[in-house]
Parts: C-alpha cells; sequence; structure tokens
C-alpha cells in the first residue's frame, strides 16, 4: 500500500470538478444553440456580380475535365475547389439556386461567379444577363 500525497489527491479533485462542470454545462445547452453556432457563420461567403454562360459553350470541356451542359446546375469560379456546392442567391428578388463548381471562370473583371443557362433562369437573370449575387457555401 502506498502512502497518500496530499498535493495529487489535490490535483485529482480538482481536474474531476472541472469535468464535471464542463459537462453541466454541455448539458444545459440545447441542440438550438449548438445549430445556431455552428451555423451562424457561413464557411465562405461572397457578394458580387454574377454573369451566365450557355449556348457557346454547350459540349465543350470546362477546366474540370467534363462536358458543360447549360442545362445542369453547374458554375464557373476562379477559386473553389471542383465539386464545391455553392448556394446562389439573387439578391434583389431573393431567388436561390444550388450549383456546383465545375470549371474555372469569369474571366471579366469585377465578376464573381459564371452560372449554367439553367442557373440563370432559376436565378431571373437571363433578361439583364448579369445579377448581384450572394454566394454561400453548402455542405
Amino acid at each position: 500500500c502506498q502512502p497518500t500525497n496530499g498535493v495529487n489527491d489535490m490535483r485529482r479533485l480538482s481536474v474531476s470538478w472541472y469535468g464535471a462542470a464542463a459537462l453541466l454545462l454541455l448539458a444545459t445547452q440545447s441542440h438550438a444553440d449548438f445549430v445556431t453556432a455552428r451555423n451562424a457563420e457561413p464557411a465562405f461567403r461572397q457578394i458580387g456580380v454574377a454573369s451566365w454562360y450557355g449556348p457557346g459553350f454547350h459540349g465543350r470541356k470546362t477546366a474540370s475535365g467534363e462536358r458543360f451542359d447549360q442545362n445542369d446546375l453547374t458554375a464557373a469560379h476562379p477559386t473553389l475547389p471542383f465539386g464545391t456546392r455553392l448556394r446562389v442567391t439573387n439578391v434583389s428578388s431573393g431567388q436561390s439556386v444550388t450549383v456546383r463548381v465545375n470549371d474555372r471562370g469569369p474571366f471579366v473583371r469585377g465578376r464573381v461567379v459564371d452560372v449554367s443557362y439553367a442557373a440563370a433562369e432559376e436565378l431571373g437573370m437571363v433578361g439583364g444577363g448579369v445579377a448581384k449575387v450572394k454566394l454561400d457555401v453548402v455542405q
């Protein structure tokens, strides 16, 4: 039998008390608090001008290597990884669509994203050609 050391006993008690306090704090938080905190700020948000592309590029290879289909919900972004899913929201109308990044662009100064014709239709921006949008990465 080993003699006990009062200092070590106090450290064990202190660590146990902090652990119990942390568990109590976690237990009092609701699921909604965690969801709100986790979803409070998107991982990526960008606001700027979007344009669309379609017929002239339909069937051509994109930067990712796949064929561009103007009827798919896809987009070109200068830096986001291929396969990233973006929620694109037309700031003026509130209309939004989720697209998948499969190409690079736009190559016009001041624009943040090029969306496919199909995505542009859902955003209500085909007639005007461009729209101010908000981009959010979605999981």
